[in-house]
């Protein structure tokens, strides 16, 4: 696409630094959020803002929705001033919020009957990625329609994975959601195992970091969970949120799993004590508190920051299937 006229429904932790990123690309910029100061930074900054989901999809050629849940992607799209109505042959509406697969397809269903293009293009690497256009994106949808919006992609993140047709990226993403929330449970048994134990925490960061029980989640999370800020720019509602849209789908495929009703449980009694939009790192508060230690380093940061150089997108291409 040259020079298209972009929406952006969803201001928040993810998108706003997303609709940030094309602001800063000299995209032109309609914005929608219920939160009028959301509205208001990137107006500042030379967007537009619209009255209504139809009003912002009517004028631009491509919309895009980042929301916080399934409920409210469908709210968005099919009240009565929402994105359907505005919609028209030859526009392409993309869905980067975590969402579930069967939800993407269906709205993909009637994003086609108005004559538009469908894509679900959710984002993985952390909200310091979104921020600076380094995260990464799953794409699912045709390969023409992939290939058509990859410059707009490749200015909002770094890696993008063409992962089939729609509804395919929305299960990769929950399944890797999955995971960081695997890897956040384990890591908070560990780090709080060394403190009690007696190691020093900034030593154990270390020697988990260099060694095969490294992950980004450690690189990430236990910097955060280490400086008492715990801040990561995510909640366990929505966490709850995420894993339980991967045990759905699991279910549906008749897939009988073992850890991740484990997990989801830790989630939900953590969210019980401290309040569904506590900081997701601070799950580690349960252990915390039942041996009575805080569980710190010192040096780490309170929040992350992407320092990797920003580099035009790139299409990361899976391994060939053997002959």
């Amino acid at each position: 696409m040259s020079d298209p006229r972009i929406g952006f429904i969803g201001l928040g932790n993810v998108g706003g630094p997303l609709a940030g990123n094309l602001l800063r690309h000299g995209i032109e910029l309609t914005v929608r959020d219920l939160d009028p100061q959301r509205v208001a930074s990137l107006v500042e900054r030379g967007a537009r803002a619209a009255s209504s989901p139809r009003e912002l999809a009517a004028g631009v050629d491509l919309v895009i929705t980042c929301l916080p849940s399934p409920a409210v992607s469908a709210q968005v799209m099919e009240q009565p001033d929402g994105v359907l109505a505005g919609l028209a042959p030859g526009k392409i509406w993309l869905e980067m919020s975590t969402t579930d697969h069967a939800e993407a397809r269906r709205l993909a269903a009637r994003v086609e009957e108005r004559g538009a293009t469908a894509m679900d293009c959710p984002v993985s690497g952390g909200c310091h990625r979104a921020a600076t256009g380094n995260i990464s994106i799953f794409a699912g949808g045709s390969r023409a329609a992939f290939e058509r919006v990859l410059p707009v992609l490749s200015i909002l993140g770094q890696r993008i994975l063409h992962t089939g047709p729609v509804g395919s990226a929305s299960m990769l993403k929950v399944l890797t959601n999955y995971l960081c929330t695997v890897h956040l449970a384990a890591l908070a048994e560990a780090l709080t195992v060394a403190k009690v134990a007696g190691l020093d925490m900034n030593t154990t960061y270390e020697a988990i970091r260099i060694s095969s029980g490294n992950s980004f989640v450690h690189e990430t999370e236990s910097q955060v969970i280490l400086n008492g800020s715990r801040d990561i720019n995510f909640t366990m509602d929505l966490v709850i949120k995420d894993v339980g849209l991967f045990e759905a789908l699991a279910k549906d495929l008749e897939v009988p799993l073992e850890l991740s009703p484990l997990v989801l449980g830790i989630f939900r009694d953590g969210a019980r004590r401290y309040g569904e939009r506590e900081l997701s790192p601070n799950i580690i508060r349960r252990l915390e508190d039942a041996c009575g230690v805080r569980v710190l380093g010192e040096g780490f940061p309170a929040q992350m920051v992407d320092d990797e150089p920003k580099i035009p997108g790139y299409e990361v291409v899976p391994r060939p299937h053997s002959p």
